[in-house]
């Protein structure tokens, strides 16, 4: 029996990428699927086949997520499972240049969409007996970096919006948690489509030295999303091959050989 059997997942931003790889691997683990993307998610549901369905989202529009949690509600009775995945991202602008629009396109994606699924997804949880939520955050969400202020401060909301999330849903049997991926191969993230070993040539540094897979963020979200982890709620797991763990000192031991 999968890990996931008899449950009902969305997937938003599923299209391609980490969302995608996530509704395969579900899929999988006896789940039934709903991939949600403004791209079109179709071939990804067509790939996992009769226990799939795609739809089409905007997940910044309120009504599109009435429709979409109407539509998995009467396709497959329940809805056991979210992963808000969706995101864009924000690459140049130091934080003299950016401009407010660049702040209100990101935020109406990674937060405002987040909170809008979990908003009309968890009252069908509730009705079901329970769920799981999975925000997909960032490290820039625990951390920060220079040149993408409107991408961190969304995440670091999102991080709020995770726990605030947790402590209210949790009495009524819904569980929120946040996953925190470091740099992952995927379009968004390797938008100059370069290279594995490119990639891996700076992670040198890390414990863990290699680029992410998006298979690596969807175990997590499988962890998260299933019975396993049925007393955790609140939690922030960290994905990111030890970036943010520390740094190696080359004057004492134990540091990178």
């Amino acid at each position: 029996m999968g890990r996931l059997e008899g449950k009902v997942a969305i997937i938003t931003g599923a299209a391609r990428g980490m969302g995608a790889e996530t509704a395969r691997l579900f899929a999988a683990q006896g789940a039934k699927i709903c991939v949600t993307d403004v791209r079109d998610a179709a071939p990804v549901a067509a790939e996992i086949g009769g226990s799939a369905m795609a739809m089409e989202h905007d997940v910044s529009d309120e009504d599109r997520w009435r429709a979409v949690a109407a539509a998995v509600a009467e396709r497959f009775g329940r809805i056991d499972v979210l992963i808000n995945n969706a995101g864009i991202v924000f690459w140049g602008g130091s934080i003299l240049e950016i401009e407010k629009a660049d702040f209100d396109r990101l935020y109406s994606v990674n937060l405002l969409g987040a909170w809008l699924g979990i908003k009309h997804v968890a009252p069908h949880m509730i009705a079901g007996g329970g769920g799981s939520i999975v925000n997909i955050s960032s490290i820039s969400g625990i951390t920060a970096i220079n040149g993408i202020a409107p991408y961190a401060a969304s995440k670091w909301a999102l991080r709020g919006i995770s726990k605030t999330a947790a402590l209210e849903l949790g009495p009524r049997k819904v569980r929120v948690n946040a996953v925190f991926p470091g740099t992952v191969n995927t379009e968004m993230g390797n938008v100059a489509k370069e290279p594995n070993e490119a990639l891996n040539a700076r992670q040198k540094g890390l414990p863990i030295p290699r680029i992410g897979e998006a298979i690596d963020i969807a175990n997590a979200s499988l962890f998260l999303a299933s019975d396993e982890s049925a007393y955790m709620t609140g939690a922030e797991m960290v994905i990111d091959g030890g970036l943010t763990t520390g740094f190696y000192s080359s004057a004492l031991p134990g540091g990178i050989q």
